[in-house]
């Protein structure tokens, strides 16, 4: 347990939310700014969970925060348009606007516009990687680092753990199929790249990832096998698996954050 004296000596967070025009609708971006030592910070956008169709900034505070702390970053928490009302591509778009939105604004918070990463857990996880393959194509701007976090990556639900190896899940796969069909309406979303990374065959020029999987998730075995897909593409890859943690739990699993902090710190250092 944390002291006192140690909670003092942790950089104070400025926290503010903003509004900017998303793909559809405007969404909130929740801003999370370490107080100023004159240095300049990396970026990172973080993507909440909640299976694309729930999910809230409030969700990913204690990620947000222990980011932009420990790392230390600007982070930017997207609160981006949930299904059914704004399905696929809405999410994702609301995502990489959200990216122009920080490259814009990185010199009024001294940040680094060359230095960002993006991490997310859950839908927020595959949204993450997929912000990075619309980044890779459109080519205005770059990323630099990719964290998923028990990812959802693959709508067709054929890579499943065991369930009877998998003890107590905290995921249903019922609950998780409803997500997806909210999430992508027509079937032939399912295999477009943007939705689903694990079928994408351009995995190349993705930026490097840390993927991490926790033991009690029937879906750890669709993000130990990007990870290997990531690696065979070239992209320089680090992949964790978490025991005796669960899907919902690894958001804010004092380990894998750790992780999370020691990768950004590595990936998105300033070059010397």
């Amino acid at each position: 347990m944390a002291t006192l004296l140690d909670l003092e000596a942790r950089p104070r967070l400025c926290i503010e939310d903003v509004r900017i025009a998303g793909h559809v609708q405007p969404i909130t971006l929740r801003s999370y700014r370490p107080a100023s030592d004159g240095s300049v910070l990396p970026i990172v956008l973080y993507f909440h969970g909640g299976g694309f169709v729930r999910g809230s900034l409030d969700e990913a505070d204690v990620a947000a925060s222990v980011i932009a702390r420990d790392t230390p970053a600007w982070v930017i928490s997207v609160g981006y348009s949930l299904a059914p009302e704004f399905p696929f591509p809405a999410a994702p778009e609301d995502g990489y606007r959200a990216a122009q939105w920080a490259v814009a604004h990185a010199r009024a918070q001294r940040a680094d516009p060359l230095r960002i990463g993006v991490a997310g857990h859950d839908a927020g996880g595959n949204l993450a990687t997929c912000v990075a393959a619309i980044a890779r194509d459109r080519g205005d701007l770059r990323l630099s680092a990719q964290v998923l976090l028990a990812p959802l990556l693959d709508p067709s639900m054929t890579r499943l753990a065991d369930e009877r190896k998998v003890l107590c899940p905290d995921l249903e796969m019922s609950d998780c199929a409803r997500c997806y069909r909210a999430y992508l309406p027509v079937p032939s979303q399912r295999l477009h790249p943007y939705a689903a990374p694990l079928e994408s065959r351009r995995l190349n020029g993705l930026p490097p990832a840390l993927i991490a999987s926790a033991e009690h998730d029937l879906l750890h075995i669709e993000a130990e096998k990007y990870a290997a897909e990531l690696i065979n593409a070239g992209v320089p890859t680090e992949m964790t698996r978490h025991c005796k943690t669960s899907h919902q739990a690894l958001a804010a699993h004092p380990d894998a954050l750790a992780d999370v902090v020691a990768f950004f710190k590595k990936r998105l250092a300033r070059p010397k």
